[in-house]
């Protein structure tokens, strides 16, 4: 049975189990498995977002590669759990989990930033036990459901409210691109706004976001899905007018169209309505997902998987949808390690719809890792090599590394 003791951090006193390996008495020899971390160490880089990769070392010579998502998981917060997981086996991938949750109660780790560190370092782990396994991540979890991963492309123009301009970039990025799924931001400026700080849609505004949707779905017609993100900028009202006049078009779905914080006017907009209503990436764990899919309170979960707690937490998810019949869409903002470590758990779980990326106008978004050609013809191949299967690239890692960083160790 666990121990437990009291520890004392400076603004609080409070009680925990201890999950460390010492406590538990876990010390029994694994030969070739019998490894222990060494060191956690971070680097954030400057891409379209702030990409902090994180890097995990072992005393076997083998470094897991993670990241964090980008408004959380700061440096600080690493290396006040790095003590947590020094000296500990990393194939203990989910005690080790438990163990930085629990060691971080106090700084709230059932959400925000001490959540996101921890999924980085929950990704770095997954990658070191592939390599010392000899298996790809997605093994890991139960095995893959397919070769491949469905890309959605998160398209931006240069004039975002005029929807010839974004329906000349959707027809583009399809034709050029090869992606045959895609998504335009509708939480944009229309010119008819008297108060955007009350969240309500004026019928000008909502007719200049019903233009968007018409021109770009008419444009890209049957050869990709589109889909639509309000980021959490309407009221209950509104969204409900809004989805109402979008169901005679071909949407994909309508993303956030309210804020989060309220599940019981999640569940209402969707329900009232036939266009397809997704949410999730700006909620924590299984637990934070667990009313929107009980209540059906949504019709596609978006998870962000450096955010929402790692790929154990995101499979968990995805198996929870699946009770309800609901497809997992994955948000995600990230570097190529943060997406491969997404397309590993996407390609394990059945329910998966699409993951997607944000970086198809940022020249040097592969350049971070060795690998070419991570994404063709809108799809992410899944590696069969150990772990994510990508190496990261130093030099360039380097080159794009916020002001002020320093670089991490390469072994």
């Amino acid at each position: 049975m666990p121990n437990y003791r009291t520890l004392r951090d400076p603004n609080a006193e409070y009680t925990m189990r201890d999950l460390s390996s010492e406590t538990m008495g876990l010390e029994a020899d694994r030969g070739p498995r019998d490894v222990e971390i060494t060191d956690v160490q971070t680097t954030m880089v400057d891409g379209n977002y702030p990409w902090i990769l994180v890097r995990v070392y072992t005393d076997a010579g083998i470094v897991g590669n993670g990241e964090c998502y980008w408004g959380g998981g700061d440096d600080a917060i690493i290396q006040r759990m790095a003590p947590f997981i020094i000296g500990e086996n990393p194939l203990d991938i989910d005690r080790l989990y438990e163990h930085m949750i629990q060691k971080m109660s106090g700084e709230g780790s059932i959400s925000g930033k001490t959540i996101s560190a921890i999924s980085g370092i929950e990704i770095a782990l997954h990658d070191i036990a592939g390599k010392i396994l000899d298996v790809p991540a997605y093994q890991l979890v139960g095995g893959k459901y397919r070769d491949d991963v469905r890309i959605y492309c998160d398209l931006h123009t240069e004039d975002e409210a005029n929807p010839t301009a974004c329906a000349d970039e959707g027809e583009r990025v399809v034709e050029e691109l090869g992606y045959d799924a895609i998504k335009f931001d509708l939480d944009v400026p229309s010119g008819h706004e008297v108060d955007r700080a009350n969240r309500h849609l004026r019928d000008p505004e909502i007719d200049h976001k019903v233009q968007i949707v018409k021109e770009v779905t008419e444009r890209v017609g049957d050869r990709a899905d589109v889909a639509f993100d309000c980021h959490w900028a309407f009221t209950a009202g509104s969204a409900h007018r809004l989805a109402d006049e979008l169901e005679e078009y071909d949407v994909w779905w309508l993303e956030d169209p309210v804020p989060p914080e309220n599940h019981d006017v999640q569940r209402e907009v969707t329900q009232h309505t036939t266009t397809p209503i997704a949410t999730g990436e700006n909620v924590y764990r299984t637990h934070g997902q667990r009313r929107l899919l009980e209540e059906q309170a949504v019709d596609i979960i978006a998870p962000d998987l450096p955010r929402v707690g790692g790929i154990r937490e995101t499979v968990k998810i995805a198996n929870l949808a699946d009770l309800y019949y609901i497809p997992v869409a994955m948000h995600n903002v990230s570097s190529p390690i943060g997406t491969m470590a997404s397309a590993q758990a996407a390609a394990a779980i059945p329910n998966s719809l699409a993951l997607e990326y944000h970086s198809y106008q940022l020249g040097w978004w592969e350049d971070l890792v060795e690998e070419d050609n991570l994404i063709e013809d809108g799809r992410m191949e899944v590696p069969e090599k150990p772990g994510l299967g990508l190496t990261l690239d130093f030099d360039a890692v380097e080159e794009h590394m916020v002001e002020g960083e320093t670089l991490f160790d390469e072994a």
